[in-house]
């Protein structure tokens, strides 16, 4: 996370006034273990004075005597908000009375150990179980709900690796989405009983019989990307439930790299990104890939 200052101060000022929510105590903890920087230099005095046009940057560390290693890797968190990268092939919620495992169960553990029973979580917002990316989880029911009704605000952004090539290097697609029998979404020409789904793209590189795309949802309907972009005549790499090729590894190619958003309690819109992950780009068996 980075925040470009606005105004001359002393950074533990500033980041208080930044992150909202997150206390003086909170803010001197993350200066003592240099996990912010200023013009790409760590910064562990709370008077150290900081003028208009710098740029803080937040960086979560692990590893510190006694601290709990977190089970996934955490992009972000203060005193409302967790933010994980998932990996793909783990549930994001699982059912109730389902057992296994996931991100959120595994992630309320570890809140749950480290803060010996002070902390919740809740879930903001789901990715399918093959979808790897950014994942957003409340600390409280209060911030969890003020998220959730601005959620229309929110910007999400994919990779996605898929087969055949669009007519167009960038647009957009919108129907209405129907869940059949046997639980796989489509396009529906009826509104009734359906949910409308609006998706962009566009074209980031082409590539040997597969294109990588950038996608950005207006709306968060079960499968809706993957549903799109089949319809579209270019199924996700790897997602046989949408007509994927069968030789490639199966993996989903679908990675939520991007997530902004106005903080419920700073008020300020931030942003977050998490990197292509290893092996989104590898095809088949033979680890043949493009890069």
């Amino acid at each position: 996370m980075k925040i470009t200052v606005q105004k001359d101060g002393p950074i533990v000022d500033l980041l208080v006034e930044a992150f909202g929510s997150a206390s003086k105590t909170h803010i001197r903890k993350m200066l003592k273990y240099r996990m912010v920087q200023v013009r790409g230099q760590p910064v562990t005095r709370a008077d150290y004075a900081v003028n208009a046009g710098d740029v803080i940057e937040y960086v979560k560390k692990t590893g510190r005597k006694n601290e709990i290693a977190p089970p996934v890797p955490i992009i972000f968190e203060d005193d409302d908000l967790l933010i994980a990268d998932k990996p793909a092939g783990l549930l994001t919620f699982g059912e109730r009375g389902t057992g296994g495992t996931s991100l959120y169960r595994v992630l309320k553990d570890f809140v749950n150990q480290r803060s010996g029973g002070r902390q919740r979580l809740r879930v903001v917002h789901r990715l399918d179980r093959e979808v790897s990316g950014i994942v957003l989880f409340a600390k409280n029911g209060k911030v969890q709900q003020q998220i959730k009704k601005n959620w229309k605000g929110t910007k999400k952004r994919y990779y996605a690796l898929v087969e055949g090539r669009p007519e167009k290097d960038h647009g957009t697609i919108q129907s209405w989405l129907r869940e059949g029998v046997d639980r796989k979404m489509a396009s529906s020409d009826k509104p009734a009983g359906a949910k409308l789904a609006v998706t962009h793209y566009r074209v980031v590189k082409r590539l040997n019989g597969h294109i990588l795309l950038e996608i950005e949802t207006e709306t968060g309907r079960k499968n809706q990307v993957r549903v799109h972009l089949a319809e579209m005549g270019c199924p996700l790499v790897g997602d046989r439930r949408y007509g994927s090729d069968a030789k490639v590894i199966r993996r989903i190619r679908l990675h939520a790299f991007y997530l902004g958003f106005t903080h419920p309690v700073a008020g300020r819109f931030v942003e977050f990104e998490s990197p292509m992950p290893q092996g989104f780009m590898v095809l088949g068996n033979k680890n043949e890939k493009y890069k």
